[in-house]
C-alpha cells in the first residue's frame, strides 16, 4: 500500500461489523456451544441467507445471530489441526471478518481498496443477498466489505 494516497474510506462508511466466520473443527460440538452455553439463536429456514442454505443443509455451515444481528457462520473443516502453540503462526480458526457499507458506498470501497493496492483474494462478487469483495489485511488476515441488495428501483 502507498503512504500517500488521496482515497480513503470516509470515516462512518463501514456501519458495523455484519459478520464473523469461524472454521470449526466439530460442527456439532460448536452448534452446542453457540447454541447452549452462549445462548445465540441459530438461523434455520428463510432466516439462513441465500447463498448458504445449501451449505447449511449439507451440514457443512452453521450460521447464528447475536442480540445486535451481528452474524457468526461457523464452517466445517474436518481436518483443522489443533491451534499451534506458537502466537506468532497464523491463526486457523478465523476465517474472514465483514464489515457493512451502504449499497450506494460499495464500488467507491472498491476504489479505496485498488487504489491502495490492498490484495484482494476475491470479487467483486454479486449475489442475491448483496455485492461483496473479499481481501486481505497487512497481515494476511481475510476481510470482506459487503452491502446489501440495493433498494427496489435501485441502480446497481
Amino acid at each position: 500500500m502507498s503512504a500517500v494516497s488521496a482515497k480513503v474510506l470516509t470515516p462512518g462508511a463501514l456501519r458495523r461489523v455484519h459478520h464473523l466466520a469461524f472454521n470449526v473443527r466439530d460442527l456439532a460440538a460448536s452448534r452446542r456451544f453457540y447454541a447452549e452455553v452462549l445462548g445465540l439463536e441459530e438461523l434455520t429456514g428463510e432466516a439462513v441467507p441465500s447463498t448458504l442454505r445449501a451449505q447449511v443443509a449439507a451440514g457443512k455451515i452453521a450460521n447464528f445471530v447475536t442480540p445486535d444481528g451481528t452474524v457468526i457462520d461457523l464452517f466445517f473443516e474436518p481436518e483443522l489441526g489443533p491451534p499451534d502453540p506458537d502466537p506468532h503462526k497464523a491463526f486457523t480458526r478465523a476465517n474472514h471478518l465483514a464489515f457493512d457499507i451502504a449499497p450506494e458506498a460499495f464500488d467507491e470501497a472498491v476504489a479505496v481498496l485498488l487504489a491502495h493496492g490492498v490484495p484482494i483474494d476475491h470479487g467483486p462478487v454479486s449475489r442475491p443477498t448483496g455485492r461483496g469483495i473479499y481481501f486481505f489485511d497487512p497481515d494476511g488476515f481475510m476481510l470482506e466489505i459487503r452491502c446489501n441488495p440495493p433498494a427496489s428501483g435501485a441502480e446497481v
